[in-house]
């Protein structure tokens, strides 16, 4: 950022700064010399009542001219013109009471409006703090530490494990294991090879590397960045209050009433009666205290929204534009599946890596030791590990020598690895191998998973208006168009930069109210770019944070439904206080244009309208509707066990799937024998946990969910789990009883085909179960 950007920042805050302190002490005089002044009049004492009443409307009366000027420049006018008429009126007329109550709804107005108004500048700290300073670059005499505006194109520069890329370039020496996430949004590392291309802000994940300079400071990706957000936050217009909307009908109505008054009747006192009770308090009361009580609602629900332009917004989109990974997803890895080689099982390929992967800070390391530790798997403590970025991890564990990560690609895979590489192909899928004593072993697939509450909240939003739902990733076509598949998106634009999701946001704004979701540093222009910029704060960065106008404060996607049908409200609400509260102005404006109330009466009825349109605005504070039926604690509980159930069954799945995968190899004793032990585990297991679901879980949740037939689709699914695992018993029962050729534990081969599509479609039933449940049921619990 320039000198000139600096300061120019500095000034816009100091300014705000200074307004909101002027509005405070304005609400403050005006506040006093009302309640000094009645003192004053009920003692007697006239003239200093008419004094302190007085002071208090010329005290608002300055500042109220300067906002109206301001406005003026700007080529509109707003609300204050009016009460500037009547601030004046009254004191020419020698209506110091009516002045006074002015004067105070007038503070009043504006300091709620300032409450609901302060719009945060789209500060770019957090992506300048990112930035490096200074590069190390290799000249003759060895490495040499200089500013990051000395580096030219064609510099060899290092780059140390942990550091940022300073400027764009190509790699020089073998590889490279780089953390792009702050450009593409993607958690996992991608490995570059000598001569490919590294883009500045992307951090080194592995070992030192050489760097060769391709770009300048200002010329590299990253600065482009910065100036994205930059231009996008200067180009977003600002917004016009609600009032001001108002205004532009009620304004130049109320002038006339009062010239025709003055007119007809010769009195300058009617005239100012009727520009009294005109003062447009409804609009400057209501519009702000139902915005505020819609900002204060939402901050309960972990929604915080940085100004009232952004809730009234909020309230008008009708596009939104996800980003993929952190805001639709999890934005870490999981566990998606284990496989093992013939001869072991999934349970001990997964102890066996997650022992060794103890000692590795790597992304997908920590999940999978997150997993075996859900899983309650006794884990061993590994020796001699070594760590090769890019490569993966090997030490001694159990008195044998095992490595997981990368496979060697020269190597020949046997026929199952060849499956799982093709698996993790078709599901976007990451493969961490595991290698025991020189033998390939198992492989674990992981998967940056789609959050539970995803579905459910984009059915809610299209529900509360929204009527275009689009994707904006920086990751690859397939997995994207997948998640947009289950989804149900309207659109999805995948491999895009943040230049390129800036072009997208602006794109779309020429349609309608645009809403942009994301919570990466690549989102940040994005965000600065669209209508309102909503940023998922508990896991996000600061500087998607900064500039957006609303960030979620808990890794939750579903609080932007509920953001979204509390602006809906909010609005609804202030238009209805606003509309409501000038049509009993106009009544009232009738009445003194002919002489029936006096500036000081027409005041005090002026308060009354005040009080019935702020008592209809904090109606905001109460939400009739909700995305999240509200739970019982006996729910919640139930839920919170239920999930973390399916969390350790996961190893049941994994055991029936491994029983299919044998008995299409060969259907053997072996076969057999992980066919009984899955059966085992259905049995002990499994089933007890659907059998409590159907009987603990749903009738609790009924309730919440408008009665059983909610939950009918899901029983449905218990009764076939129940009736596959069944079938699954009787083929083993026909297995020991003499149903094959050795009458003492065999399998016939008519058997087989019904067996293993028994078991491929319990398989099936149970994760597709599971899943609905996830994101029906367990995402309602907080």
């Amino acid at each position: 950022m320039t000198h000139s950007a600096n300061t120019a920042q500095l000034c816009r805050l100091v300014t705000a700064v200074v307004s909101r302190r002027l509005d405070v002490v304005l609400l403050a005089v005006t506040a006093s010399t009302l309640v000094g002044g009645g003192i004053a009049w009920l003692t007697d004492a006239v003239g200093l009542a008419d004094l302190l009443w007085g002071l208090g409307t010329a005290s608002a009366m300055m500042p109220a001219v300067g906002w109206v000027l301001n406005t003026l420049r700007h080529g509109h006018a707003g609300v204050d013109l009016v009460a500037v008429l009547a601030l004046g009126g009254t004191l020419a007329v020698g209506e110091y009471l009516a002045g006074a109550l002015i004067a105070l709804m007038l503070a009043t107005g504006r300091t709620l409006e300032a409450a609901a108004q302060r719009r945060a500048s789209h500060d770019m700290r957090a992506l300048l703090e990112h930035a490096p300073r200074t590069a190390r670059r290799r000249t003759a005499t060895g490495v040499a530490t200089v500013l990051l505006g000395e580096v030219v194109v064609g510099d060899l520069l290092v780059v140390g494990p942990g550091e940022v890329v300073p400027v764009d370039g190509r790699i020089e020496n073998a590889s490279a294991v780089l953390d792009e996430s702050v450009l593409t949004g993607e958690s996992l590392h991608v490995d570059r090879s000598q001569g490919e291309t590294v883009r500045s802000g992307v951090v080194n994940g592995g070992n030192a590397f050489e760097l060769r300079a391709t770009a300048t400071e200002q010329d590299s990706t990253y600065a482009g960045i910065v100036r994205l957000a930059q231009q996008a936050g200067a180009e977003s217009a600002p917004v016009v209050r609600l009032a001001d909307r108002y205004a532009a009908w009620f304004l130049p109505l109320s002038l006339a009433v009062a010239g025709l008054a003055w007119l007809l009747s010769g009195s300058a006192v009617r005239a100012v009666a009727v520009l009294v009770v005109a003062t447009p308090c409804p609009l400057l009361l209501a519009a702000p205290v139902a915005i505020v009580s819609g900002l204060s609602r939402a901050s309960r629900f972990g929604v915080i929204i940085r100004d009232g332009g952004a809730l009234e917004n909020l309230g008008r989109a009708r596009t939104l534009l996800l980003d993929k990974t952190g805001t639709l997803t999890r934005g870490r890895p999981r566990v998606l599946d284990v496989t093992a080689a013939p001869g072991f099982t999934s349970a001990e390929v997964l102890r066996l890596a997650a022992s060794l992967d103890q000692y590795s800070p790597h992304v997908l390391a920590q999940a999978i030791v997150d997993t075996a530790r859900q899983r309650k798997l006794e884990l061993s403590v590994p020796s001699d590990v070594m760590e090769e970025p890019g490569r993966g991890v090997t030490g001694t564990v159990d008195g044998h020598q095992l490595a997981v990560g990368r496979a060697d690609p020269a190597a020949v895979r046997p026929g199952w690895a060849t499956s799982v590489a093709n698996r993790a192909l078709l599901d976007g899928a990451a493969v961490a191998w595991l290698t025991l004593d020189g033998r390939l072993t198992g492989a674990v697939l992981l998967r940056d998973p789609l959050r539970h509450d995803a579905p459910r909240t984009l059915r809610h939003l299209r529900a509360a208006g929204i009527d275009r739902l689009v994707m904006l990733t920086g990751d690859r076509a397939a997995p994207a168009r997948e998640i947009a598949a289950v989804l149900g998106l309207d659109g999805v634009r995948a491999d895009l930069g943040p230049a390129d999701k800036v072009s997208a946001v602006r794109a779309e704004r020429e349609r309608a109210v645009t809403v942009m979701v994301g919570d990466g540093v690549n989102d940040a222009p994005a965000l600065a770019a669209a209508d309102i910029g909503v940023a998922m704060g508990a896991r996000g960065s600061t500087a998607s944070s900064e500039a957006a106008d609303i960030v979620l404060t808990t890794d939750r996607v579903d609080r932007l439904a509920d953001a979204v049908i509390l602006a809906q409200r909010a609005r609804h609400i202030a238009v209805q206080s606003a509309l409501g509260g000038m049509l009993m102005s106009l009544a009232a404006m009738a009445a003194a244009a002919v002489g029936l109330l006096p500036p000081a009466v027409g005041a005090l009825l002026q308060e009354g309208i005040d009080v019935a349109v702020i008592l209809n605005a904090l109606r905001a504070l109460r939400v009739d509707r909700s995305t999240r039926p509200a739970l019982t604690p006996t729910a919640e509980a139930l839920i919170q066990r239920f999930a973390a159930e399916h969390d350790d069954l996961q190893s049941v799945l994994d055991a029936v799937r491994d029983a299919a995968d044998h008995l299409s190899g060969t259907p053997g004793p072996e076969a057999l024998a992980a066919v009984e032990q899955a059966h085992r585990l259905l049995t002990e297991r499994l089933l007890p946990h659907e059998y409590a679901e159907e009987h603990q879980l749903y009738p609790a949740l009924a309730p919440a969910l408008g009665g059983l037939e909610a939950t009918s689709t899901m029983s449905r699914a218990h009764t076939e789990i129940e009736r596959l695992s069944h079938r699954i018993a009787t083929h083993l029962q026909l297995a020991r009883t003499g149903g094959g050729p050795a009458p003492e534990q065999a399998l016939a081969p008519e058997q087989l085909d019904d067996l293993r599509s028994c078991l491929y479609g319990l398989n099936a039933v149970l994760r597709l179960h599971f899943t609905q449940e996830e994101e029906s049921y367990f995402s309602l619990a907080p």
